[in-house]
């Protein structure tokens, strides 16, 4: 080995970022450009079912880029920190395998920590990580997660609500009924179920509240994802790199789209990462690596509770993961 060199770790992308700013279009621009493949880090999103309401990519959007933890669970599992940090690090270890990037994409930041820092940090040991941060000033973001939600509406969020709808025995605190957009159709649902009690006045009224609270319910995600980021920012190993989407956005406010909003979007948001990975990938290690200046620092360690069973209960959603691009 030559002198000062240290041997080169597996490298493994993040892209980080609030609800609606665009986390898993770049994810699957970055696999696309550094024959990667994309693991889910969307909690919801892992659970089968309501695809509208959970954002989940369409298989036009994926481009041919294999994903991993999507809808791998059912609509009612449980599914843990615990558990994701299990499935992902054998998503990642199996992609690295194959001699490709992994990419690991979602909102879910409590689970991205429990995959980096759980189990006395042994993944960020054993990894070079980069996390590409997605982010936009608030006001935009306010305005583009409504917008979203109302895209929903348009795409088909009541009827999925509806066939999704248990009644009474809805359970919104497991599984996919966790989702923003089936506790806030609750109340709409139950009222049509019950036939001509409520004039359809009254229905579409309860309608525009249950929108209304969805989206309010976005936004303040949105916000409690980008203060999660921030805090995890400044952690020790965390080399986080901000990419501001507010001129897409706005783009989008101004009625943008087609040719000139792509233009916009390669401009601002997908050179600027290309060349954050393209850099990140062909570092090379030596014994006295600086820590870039984007980042600040602090090892975090886990409770220790072991993983014991985990794999084994997922063992069958692990293989389905592995053998097909979800």
């Amino acid at each position: 080995m030559e002198h000062g060199r240290v041997a080169a770790k597996p490298k493994v992308v993040f892209v980080l970022g609030a609800t609606a700013t665009g986390k898993s279009k770049l994810a699957i621009a970055l696999a696309e450009r550094f024959n990667g493949e994309v693991i889910n880090a969307d909690k919801i999103q892992v659970h089968d079912g309501v695809p509208i309401i959970t954002n989940k990519v369409t298989e036009e959007e994926k481009s041919g880029v294999p994903h991993h933890l999507l809808s791998v669970v059912g609509p009612d599992a449980d599914f843990t920190a615990e558990d994701f940090r299990a499935l992902a690090s054998g998503a990642v270890a199996r992609v690295l395998a194959a001699g490709r990037l992994p990419v690991v994409a979602g909102g879910s930041n409590t689970y991205i920590e429990a995959l980096v820092e759980g189990h006395g940090a042994a993944f960020r040991a054993a990894h070079d990580l980069l996390f590409v941060w997605v982010d936009a000033e608030r006001e935009t973001l306010e305005w583009y997660a409504a917008a979203r939600v109302d895209d929903m509406v348009a795409r088909g969020l009541v009827d999925e609500a509806r066939a999704a709808f248990a009644g009474d025995a809805s359970d919104y605190t497991r599984g996919v009924r966790r989702a923003i957009g089936l506790p806030e159709m609750h109340a709409y649902l139950a009222a049509e179920r019950g036939g001509d009690d409520a004039e359809a006045e009254e229905l579409a009224g309860m309608l525009r509240r249950a929108v209304r609270e969805i989206k309010e319910n976005t936004f303040r995600l949105a916000q409690t994802q980008t203060e999660k980021i921030r805090r995890l920012s400044k952690l020790e190993g965390w080399d986080v790199r901000r990419v501001d989407v507010t001129p897409v956005l706005k783009r989008k406010a101004d009625g943008g789209e087609g040719a000139c909003h792509e233009e916009i979007w390669k401009k601002v948001v997908w050179e600027p990462a290309e060349e954050m990975v393209r850099a990140f990938l062909e570092e090379t290690p030596t014994a006295a690596a600086a820590t870039p200046a984007t980042t600040a620092a602090a090892v975090v360690q886990d409770d220790g509770i072991a993983a014991a069973g985990v794999a084994a209960a997922f063992a069958d959603v692990a293989i389905s993961a592995a053998a097909a691009a979800v």
